[in-house]
């Protein structure tokens, strides 16, 4: 007997849906979901359904000043969109934190964790009072109306950053005077 592969898919997600528990749901005032539809990069294009699905699916977390949101070398499989606050992206060389970015309210980090690797590359600190929601693996993937979303809009904020890196990195070799090319 053969079995359609697509029936194995759909039994799939139903069997995950059913262990992964739904949060209930949020009681948010319509100004401040399209607020949040408006300025979170990785929420644009969703309906605003699919957006409330989504923000109901999120872990709220209170961040001192001060205090490691995770650290780079960790293992992770969430990302954090940042909702009230301040933060930086440090990574750590010869001995020392270089901040790599600030990131404000509407922006997201943590991604790679969620798309790539499972260790962090980063660590990343709050610089002032600061609350983010974490979206866990396990919850995007088993919202799939969400999750091509969210992935496709990921995509798009990894690669307007490495646009940014490589600019500086052009910069970086022509004000060191290196002729050589570092991508041979």
């Amino acid at each position: 007997m053969k079995v359609d592969p697509a029936v194995v898919k759909i039994f799939a997600e139903n069997v995950r849906a059913d262990i992964i528990v739904r949060p209930a749901g949020l009681n948010l005032d319509a100004a401040i979901v399209q607020k949040i539809a408006n300025k979170v990069k990785v929420f644009q294009g969703m309906t605003h359904d699919c957006l409330m699905s989504t923000l109901a699916m999120a872990e709220h977390i209170p961040h001192k000043a001060g205090e490691v949101v995770f650290n780079e070398g960790d293992i992770g499989s969430s990302f954090h969109v940042l909702i009230a606050g301040e933060v930086v992206v440090e990574k750590n060389r010869a001995g020392r934190a270089v901040t790599l970015a600030k990131l404000t309210a509407g922006e997201c980090f943590g991604e790679m964790a969620l798309v790539g690797g499972h260790v962090r590359s980063a660590t990343v600190r709050a610089t002032r009072d600061s609350a983010t929601m974490r979206f866990d693996r396990e919850r995007v993937d088993a919202y799939p109306d969400s999750a091509h979303i969210i992935y496709r809009n990921i995509a798009r904020v990894l690669s307007a950053r490495l646009d940014v890196s490589s600019e500086m990195l052009a910069d970086l070799v022509v004000r060191t005077g290196d002729t050589k090319s570092t991508a041979s």
